[in-house]
């Protein structure tokens, strides 16, 4: 425990709730648009901000650290690039987004293929992002208990309740501007570490690279292709279809703002993620034998960095994580208040309604996630877990819904809860330790998506004339 660490944690927390009370003001959140959509008054840097930080949790900091300890750079690399790919494609959608502007995916999904399909794909999210939601507590609280004397088990539950509070507070708006100053902590942190550490304790690059373990220093990091491919698809499939990032690009105070925006979340993703690929793997070589998850955090230690960097680093870790649990937490009150709630209801919630339902989802989540965290082994299992429970079951449904004329209700509805049991099933009996879920339930849910989209393809309807009909 480093008292100096203590200070720069508290300072930044003390910032976070300054911020958050700033917009939980009255006049800041008057309605349910300005809680979940901020007014639709973001800019692009503070949009770019909230996406990169909403994206770049303690799935990076911890998950794929782990993954890029155990098997190196260039794996990592691979891990990675289903980011910029998403970031790629979101470009291009950016615009489309906006102009839909709909609270949540399931609302959109409802237009094209009926309300069943909004229920099913609604109960999915929530399963899901309750699970991205539970290992940011878990990450968080590993940080906590880093600096403090608390445990891991205590840090999980002060890290809970201060992400709770900022998603309570302002809503969107509180989230999306605490993100934007978080990113910029957390930038700077990984890039000075990275620094430090390869020139100090590393000796240079040519020293880093003759330590590390041979077949890190392979493209696979010793994964078969097919183990590979189940890293990458899960990050990909969930950035193309993140209800969070949709909800933002909606929420840019224009199209051309929001397409803006997607271009900064890639230069911000290339700047935060080069540096969490190397100080990962140097921590390989510096820490062998350490618990995977530790790889980035353990750095912070007096004998790799000095006191300042160190606490720096566990804040920007942990400004990451924050921001990305009350991200997840907003989303999914979306979900309850215009998906079950106004649902169950037959007729869309006031405004006034929206704010205290939404509120009171944000607790009842919070609530699910603390629970869920006692059930994985790690962060990295957790995330993928959660990444392709989304990726699965409602991507295909989304993109389904935007390009594709002949998917059907059925098939799409059928598609979900096939993509969502065959992921559950695979994790409850252990067989992603050998093959990850996604590679196994992706082909199935598009398998099942395509045939039953042909099959049930509605008859046109029947046009008599004289003594014979023909079909419009």
């Amino acid at each position: 425990m480093q008292i100096t660490h203590i200070f720069i944690l508290v300072g930044y927390i003390a910032l976070m709730i300054g911020v958050g009370l700033w917009f939980s003001r009255s006049k800041s959140v008057a309605s349910g648009e300005d809680f979940l959509l901020a007014g639709r008054s973001l800019p692009a840097p503070v949009l770019a901000g909230t996406l990169l930080a909403t994206f770049v949790g303690s799935g990076s900091i911890i998950g794929a650290a782990s993954f890029i300890y155990q098997y190196g750079p260039w794996a990592g690399m691979f891990f990675f690039a289903g980011t910029f790919a998403g970031i790629i494609v979101l470009f291009f959608l950016a615009k489309r987004v906006h102009q839909l502007s709909k609270y949540t995916i399931p609302q959109l999904l409802e237009v094209r293929f009926g309300k069943p399909v909004r229920i099913i794909a609604t109960v999915i999210i929530l399963v899901a992002f309750i699970g991205i939601t539970a290992y940011q507590f878990t990450g968080a609280g590993y940080i906590i208990s880093l600096i403090t004397p608390l445990t891991p088990v205590q840090g999980t539950i002060v890290a809970a309740v201060l992400i709770t509070f900022l998603a309570l507070g302002g809503g969107l708006k509180s989230v999306a501007w605490t993100d934007f100053l978080s990113i910029f902590i957390v930038a700077v942190s990984l890039i000075a570490l990275a620094i430090y550490v390869f020139a100090v304790d590393l000796g240079g690059i040519s020293s880093y690279v003759n330590a590390l373990d041979p077949i890190k220093l392979t493209v696979t990091g010793g994964l078969t292709p097919l183990q590979l491919l189940g890293y990458f698809l899960p990050l990909f499939l969930l950035i193309l279809g993140d209800q969070n990032m949709y909800q933002r690009l909606a929420a840019a105070a224009s199209a051309n703002t929001a397409r803006t925006a997607t271009i900064f979340f890639f230069i911000g993703a290339a700047i935060v993620i080069a540096p969490i690929i190397l100080l990962a793997s140097g921590s390989s070589v510096l820490q062998p034998g350490i618990e995977a998850d530790m790889a980035i955090l353990s750095l912070a230690g007096a004998e790799f960095s000095p006191l300042m960097l160190g606490g720096l680093l566990l804040t920007g870790a942990f400004a990451l994580i924050v921001t990305t649990g009350s991200s997840y937490l907003l989303t999914c009150s979306g979900n309850i208040v215009h998906d079950l709630v106004g649902q169950i209801r037959g007729r869309e919630v006031s405004d006034w309604q929206a704010l205290v339902i939404g509120r009171m989802g944000v607790l009842g989540v919070a609530l699910l996630a603390y629970v869920m965290v006692q059930f994985f082994p790690s962060v990295l299992a957790l995330q993928i877990y959660a990444y392709t429970m989304y990726g699965v079951a409602i991507t295909p449904a989304l993109f389904a819904a935007l390009f594709w004329k002949r998917a059907t209700g059925v098939a799409v509805a059928v598609a979900m809860i096939v993509g969502g049991v065959v992921t559950i099933t695979w994790e409850v009996q252990g067989l992603s330790e050998q093959v990850n879920a996604i590679i196994i339930s992706l082909p199935i849910t598009l398998v099942v998506l395509v045939v039953l989209s042909l099959l049930t393809q509605p008859r046109s309807p029947r046009v008599e004339s004289g003594t014979h009909a023909s079909l419009r």
